[in-house]
């Protein structure tokens, strides 16, 4: 914790010299994209796609996981993507995905989070199971948690298409969706092809 203190206690000091970029960005924000990513401390999105400040709208979740739509329900996640599609319009919204995920894992083994309600709960609105009172289906996706977590970002696109203003901007042409797979140990990262679920290099 120190060494995160100090360095935001020297920050100013060390963007003196940017004052004009730090500037421009006090008067609004327009980013490239809306980058859906897991929470997960290993996974630092501006790292490996080189964005600078205002570039992403982050939204960070357990499993970077999209609950479907749900009018009635108030949702952190669904007020970041009404805001980012609505105020900010962004162009491009990215689910990304990444190996050695705990979230994952939990989907795979449910007895991994047997001991923590509230994680099982919100792995519950990943949308691998059919009924709600029954746990999570995995069945057709195998034992490889890579095919897992793909097939799983996969599904959080599905569940974008469910949001009303989403699916708006996608028919109108004004907004496109990626699914991305991050390599932890490597720093590859794959993209969902088009009209396939096959994930190749980007």
């Amino acid at each position: 914790m120190h060494a995160l203190i100090e360095h935001a206690r020297t920050f100013p000091a060390k963007i003196a010299d940017r004052q004009e970029e730090f500037g421009r960005l006090a008067r609004g924000q327009q980013p490239q994209a809306l980058f859906i990513s897991c929470s997960d401390s290993r996974v630092i999105p501006s790292l490996f796609t080189g964005a600078r400040p205002g570039d992403l709208f982050e939204l960070r979740t357990a499993g970077n996981i999209v609950p479907p739509y749900r009018g009635e329900a108030a949702c952190g996640v669904a007020g970041s993507l009404e805001f980012a599609v609505q105020a900010l319009q962004v162009p491009d919204i990215i689910v990304c995905g990444h190996s050695h995920c705990g979230a994952v894992q939990g989907l795979m083994r449910e007895q991994n989070v047997q001991t923590m309600p509230l994680v099982r709960r919100w792995l519950a609105r990943a949308g691998h199971r059919t009924r709600s009172d029954e746990p999570w289906q995995l069945q057709g996706l195998g034992e490889d948690p890579t095919a897992v977590t793909q097939q799983h970002v996969l599904t959080q696109l599905d569940h974008l298409r469910s949001y009303p203003f989403i699916a708006r901007r996608l028919s109108s042409g004004r907004l496109r969706l990626h699914g991305w797979y991050y390599t932890v140990e490597t720093g590859e990262v794959l993209f969902a092809m088009p009209g396939t679920r096959a994930f190749k290099p980007l």
